[in-house]
């Protein structure tokens, strides 16, 4: 097989090809491996004469007669026969390829159609130059398998493909191909190599927009089209600048339900920011209330620190959440330092989240009920809530007095207690026997000693300021002139 570029041809046999092909067309009608030798003869001059047009014109004609004669298996053996030829050009094996590809369609069969798929396979297996055609057959065979109800295998086959090192693929194409391994991986449970597959997705891509109109657009992937059918195997595909906001959506969708699965609320709150900064969600009212009451719900699902406690006030602070009034009173009750009554805030607030398909205060009936996990979750955001206000105005409280107004039993209180300091949230001491809980953190020598030095370097400033101020005060007394002074001058 030639080793790359177009090569210059030694001689051009359009005019033979021209007047072979049509007595080729006539003869298959009777023998069509009489009519594909003697093509053979004319494909070997032009193939060693390095004639591409005329090359690519034989092996798609003598596909298309083994396709037309109805014997399938003969047009196997012609697809891995032309392409093992010495020489064989890599545009007219490319251009053969597609012409096959486009025949898939009208098999009699599903067995038919699955043979000549393998064919492709093995005839673009480790060829960069089709590796766009091997991993559109590939696609297809994976969808065979999936309607067949073989997911591992579905899967398996298409996540063998590293699509993301196809230079002849456009980026449009090798998003939709990794975002399709990716949802293979979470239907088949392998979370593992669904988060790794897509992190080869990068996210700047989705925030390009479009800057042509989209009959402008539509022009350009027409002459995309046409462009891919000449286009060499060193050429780079022609990109069209088109809108991409359905692969965003689809991305966020399914990191939704891997940050979901991990229970990591915090991820999915972004990821339902980056929903609401799309503006297709924006100008939908029903898609917006929705994605905005979602990440109210995530935000305080999230463990507090500084970072959750940041967008926690910068949510509160955006305008859009005036659309949903529950959701907006929810985020202000958490940005308050204010106790949050458990029952209070299950009667006022219980009946509006678990009509969402996010909570459900019912038991869960399985261990993949992720809505009950979330219930119970939001519980413990509000006890935790209520611990760091508590935290906030008492050095120490009894224990009694504690659990009254965290509606806890005393282990629960303890319970909630030791996370939040194991977290470093809070500091705290419980004396038992005492039934007491101290909230004041003890400070050391080097504390006490430096917290003195910075009160007295404030008092001898302060003090230095008013010498300075009684000085200034004495020489303006001696300046200026006394009354009687001024009574004899006039």
């Amino acid at each position: 097989m030639s080793d790359g570029g177009i090569l210059k041809a030694e001689k051009d046999f359009t005019k033979d090809a021209d007047k072979l092909i049509p007595e080729a067309e006539a003869l298959a009608k009777t023998d069509v491996q009489g009519a594909i030798d003697k093509l053979l003869v004319l494909e070997k001059q032009a193939r060693q004469a390095s004639d591409l047009p005329t090359t690519s014109r034989l092996l798609i004609t003598i596909v298309t007669l083994s396709k037309n004669s109805g014997d399938w298996n003969l047009l196997n053996d012609q697809v891995l026969l032309l392409s093992k030829k010495h020489g064989q050009l890599k545009q007219a094996t490319t251009r053969m390829v597609q012409t096959v590809m486009g025949f898939l369609d009208e098999t009699p069969n599903l067995d038919v159609k699955l043979s000549v798929i393998e064919t492709l396979r093995t005839v673009t297996e480790g060829k960069i130059f089709v590796e766009v055609e091997r991993a559109r057959v590939t696609r297809i065979l994976s969808n065979i398998r999936k309607s067949q109800g073989d997911l591992n295998a579905a899967a398996d086959i298409l996540c063998e493909l590293q699509v993301e090192t196809f230079g002849s693929m456009t980026r449009r194409e090798k998003t939709e191909f990794i975002l399709e391994q990716v949802s293979l991986c979470i239907e088949r449970g392998d979370w593992t190599q669904a988060t790794i597959l897509s992190r080869k997705i990068n996210k700047r891509y989705f925030n390009r927009k479009p800057k042509k109109t989209p009959e402008q657009i539509e022009k350009l992937k027409k002459e995309a089209e046409e462009r891919e059918k000449t286009r060499g195997p060193d050429e780079a595909p022609m990109e069209v600048d088109d809108d991409v906001t359905d692969l965003k959506l689809r991305y966020y969708e399914q990191q939704i339900v891997l940050s979901n699965h991990d229970y990591k609320y915090l991820e999915v709150c972004k990821h339902y920011r980056e929903v609401l900064d799309t503006e297709s969600v924006e100008n939908n009212p029903e898609q917006l209330r929705a994605v905005l009451a979602r990440i109210v719900y995530y935000i305080v699902l999230s463990p507090y620190d500084n970072e959750q406690s940041d967008l926690l006030h910068r949510i509160q602070q955006d305008s859009r959440l005036s659309v949903v009034p529950m959701e907006s009173r929810l985020v202000k009750m958490f940005t308050i330092h204010e106790l949050m009554r458990w029952p209070v805030v299950a009667e006022q607030f219980g009946p509006h989240l678990c009509d969402t398909d996010v909570f459900d205060a019912k038991p869960a009936q399985s261990t993949d009920d992720q809505r009950h996990k979330r219930w119970q979750d939001f519980r413990k955001r509000v006890i935790e809530h209520n611990v760091r206000v508590v935290a906030k105005y008492y050095t120490r409280i009894q224990m009694g007095r504690l659990t009254e107004l965290l509606d806890l039993t005393e282990e629960e209180t303890e319970k909630y207690i030791s996370e939040l300091v194991m977290l470093k949230t809070i500091y705290a001491k419980i004396d038992r026997p005492a039934r007491l809980i101290s909230f004041s953190k003890p400070r050391d020598a080097d504390d006490v000693l430096n917290e003195w030095s910075s009160d007295m370097k404030s008092l001898l400033g302060l003090l230095e300021r008013i010498d300075h101020l009684i000085t200034k005060e004495e020489m303006m007394a001696r300046i200026l002139p006394t009354r009687g002074e001024k009574g004899k001058a006039r």
